[in-house]
């Protein structure tokens, strides 16, 4: 966990690789002592592909270097810093540099991947909040300390630290779900997590509950097809030890957070453990020294590795504790959701605290994946949620889309107006009630609250090209020209915004990409 982030220059492994899909020649490379990451596409006449050039000093490590590490690089902004993950990724199972995940394919490199505090978190210590309405823009660097320090798991000790005593946390004395929130907070995603009202998990103290802070949900049914994309502590949930066990067993059963036995004493410190429960009386002595004495490596069949390197955010060791390999999995421990929902809360114990706000913003978080009966689910339960909370700006907005979806602009207007009053800087709603507002023909009131938005999040390419073309359309080509040349300092490899530009400079002007 030490090893968890830092800086760049301290943990690189210098390369280069062309990547196929996009034609962009990656180099990563140290120089007077910092990292840096070029970046080459020559033009091509014969095709028409579009030339991409230029560097990055790489400034943060992401990542221990186990499966990987992800890189950040920064874009000024007077004195505030916008910080984002570089679009390649070291694969250390691989020994070897490729495409961030999800960009393996893109034909464009994404040089505008906000380096979200929901992915710093728990890589870093001392991390500060971005710029209120931005997704990565902070006051200096975005963390304080590298990796993760003492306090993640036991609190601020600031009196035990500076004098040897005062109160710190000890998670194993901890309640069970107090305990077991300072390991899911980092180890557990589910299908879907919400946000709670006025909260941010990167808030949460050790000692405290991780349900007041984020109510996480997983999709009942059958076990999902990749079971090497489960967090180990769901993983382990679904294992016949932990059911048994219950609140007796927990990660510090079997792991020191504080050491990891060397590779020669692995097998023997593992088999330890399990032995621990499965030794126990005569019957366990004798299990002891007759299971299986020439394969001392217990996880070798019960924990076996799975393959990792194509899914982000993965376990390695197959937590799921199989009693006999490739058998069909026990099913899910599940409490339903409303009206029978197939979207269940995890842990169980946390269905009673699931609110219509939870549901209704998890359902829209599917609907946008694509996941079958998400829009009509998503429907139902954000009409409920509009009515419980009628100034809340995340239901409001996420309704506001679904109405618009459906050319019930007058609807989706009225929604996004409120919940811009009880947010300002909500640039989802923004840039939406932005786009209602030009197909009325209101192209001042639209461009208002594109800037705003556009200047808390240059980033998103979407706002800036709108903006751009709606000056180009109203005869303003040098304000135009401002707008774009934005998103391409922030996206240099889009190709929708380098052909704007080359059409804005046509006599006449043409105003689309």
């Amino acid at each position: 966990m030490a090893k968890a982030s830092g800086p760049a220059a301290d943990a690189v492994n210098t390369g280069e690789f062309t990547h196929k899909a996009s034609g962009v020649h990656y180099s990563v490379f140290k120089k007077d002592g910092r990292a840096w990451m070029s970046y080459d596409r020559p033009e091509n006449s014969k095709t028409g592909g579009q030339g991409f050039h230029g560097q990055k000093e790489l400034q943060y490590f992401i990542g221990s270097g186990v499966k990987g590490r992800t890189y950040l690089f920064s874009v000024s902004d007077n004195k505030d810093q916008f910080w984002f993950e570089a679009p390649i990724n070291w694969y250390s199972q691989e020994a070897k540099w490729n495409m961030t995940p999800a960009y393996m394919q893109a034909h464009e490199s994404p040089m505008n991947l906000p380096a979200y505090v929901s992915c710093l978190n728990c890589h870093t210590s001392g991390l500060q909040g971005p710029v209120a309405g931005t997704d990565s823009k902070f006051e200096g660097a975005p963390f304080a300390h590298d990796g993760i320090t003492c306090e993640r798991c036991h609190g601020v000790g600031e009196g035990h630290l500076r004098e040897g005593k005062g109160a710190i946390v000890n998670p194993a004395k901890l309640p069970a779900e107090q305990r077991d929130s300072i390991c899911m907070e980092c180890h557990f995603e589910g299908t879907v997590a919400v946000e709670q009202p006025g909260k941010h998990l990167s808030d949460f103290q050790p000692g405290e509950r991780l349900s007041d802070y984020e109510h996480y949900f997983l999709l009942s049914g059958n076990m999902p097809e990749k079971p090497e994309a489960l967090s180990q502590y769901e993983a382990l949930s679904l294992s016949e030890c932990k059911r048994k066990s219950g609140d007796k067993m927990w990660c510090g059963s079997c792991h020191d957070p504080h050491k990891e036995p060397a590779a020669p004493e692995k097998a023997a410190f593992y088999r330890g453990k399990c032995l621990a429960c499965h030794g126990e009386g005569e019957q366990g002595k004798i299990f002891a020294v007759q299971h299986h004495p020439d394969k001392p490596d217990c996880t070798t069949c019960h924990m076996p590795q799975l393959p990792t390197k194509d899914v982000a955010h993965t376990e390695t060791t197959d937590h799921r504790i199989l009693r006999y390999p490739n058998v069909p999995l026990l099913p899910r421990l599940e409490v339903r959701g409303p009206v029978g929902a197939p979207l269940v809360a995890f842990p169980a114990s946390d269905a009673a605290l699931s609110s219509t706000r939870d549901f209704a913003l998890a359902w829209e978080a599917l609907a946008v994946r694509g996941v079958e009966g998400g829009p009509r689910a998503a429907v139902e339960f954000l009409q409920k949620a509009v009515k419980e909370r009628p100034d809340d700006p995340a239901v409001l907005s996420a309704l506001a889309y679904v109405d618009q979806l459906q050319k019930k602009d007058d609807e989706a207007q009225e929604l996004y107006q409120r919940a811009l009053k009880a947010d300002p800087l909500n640039n989802e709603s923004a840039t939406n009630l932005g786009m209602i507002e030009a197909r009325a023909g209101y192209l001042r009131q639209a461009a208002e609250l594109w800037q705003a938005a556009f200047a808390r999040v240059p980033n998103r390419s979407a706002i800036g090209m709108n903006l751009a073309i709606a000056f180009c359309s109203a005869g303003q080509k040098e304000e135009a020209r401002k707008y774009v040349l934005r998103v391409i300092e922030f996206n240099p490899d889009y190709g929708r915004a380098k052909s704007l530009l080359a059409n804005m400079s046509k006599e006449p002007a043409e105003c689309k990409p």
